[in-house]
């Protein structure tokens, strides 16, 4: 399983923590001879031609200790929204153990002009705060007692949607450990759920060319090979 997404000056694709090492064999095999720098927070592979991937590590002072503690299981807090729609959840090796998944009803938008566009734009905008109070509350009851327990969390669904929750004050505890990355989700349902879990193990490698591979941002290489 693979997902790329575009991030300020190259692309991120995850990748299975067991799956780490044998990727950077293919990106040495894509972009030349690999130099390997672990600190305490990232392992950073510059390549030859200039590329380098760079991923975020949970300990090790070196590629096969970073690699052997990103495969161990933790457990993840999952928080998946976007407008009339949500799923929170706790995985643990991505797995999810407890769950909770609700939908409200949002219209959608409709072409401005007169009187009744305003009333439905109200309507559209209560609709709106009762769905996202809806999954701020659901957040509440299934992450904040939890949150001893957790090892990190992810988010995922609309970016606006999450910017609501995260000013809820009960909440600020979730947030705090949440990844910098946000999942791109469909509406989330449980099946939606069980995909994140497991996406959640990932490790989000970030890729960035140079002038001189002749490889532009939107190039969709991930180092994967065939």
């Amino acid at each position: 399983m693979s997902r790329v997404r575009q991030v300020p000056g190259g692309r991120a694709v995850e990748v299975e923590p067991e799956r780490v090492e044998g990727w950077i064999r293919r990106f040495a095999d894509r972009h030349g001879a690999v130099e390997t720098h672990v600190t305490e927070s990232h392992v950073v592979v510059s390549a030859e031609d200039g590329a380098t991937a760079t991923f975020r590590t949970r300990g090790g002072t070196s590629v096969e200790e970073v690699i052997e503690m990103l495969t161990e299981p933790r457990r993840i807090g999952l928080v998946l929204v976007r407008l009339g729609g949500h799923s929170v959840g706790v995985a643990f090796g991505g797995r999810v153990e407890v769950s909770t998944t609700d939908r409200k009803q949002v219209h959608g938008r409709i072409r401005a002009g007169g009187w009744s566009q305003q009333r439905f734009a109200r309507r559209r905008e209560g609709q709106a705060r009762v769905a996202l109070q809806a999954a701020a509350d659901d957040v509440a009851r299934v992450l904040v007692p939890r949150l001893a327990e957790l090892d990190g969390v992810v988010l995922g669904g609309d970016w606006q949607a999450l910017d609501v929750l995260r000013n809820d004050r009960r909440l600020s505890g979730v947030f705090s450990l949440a990844e910098d990355r946000v999942l791109d989700v469909p509406e989330p349902r449980r099946s939606v759920l069980d995909e994140a879990a497991e996406r959640a193990r990932c490790v989000e490698i970030v890729i960035q060319d140079t002038a001189a591979t002749g490889r532009g941002p939107g190039h969709m290489d991930t180092g994967e090979g065939a």
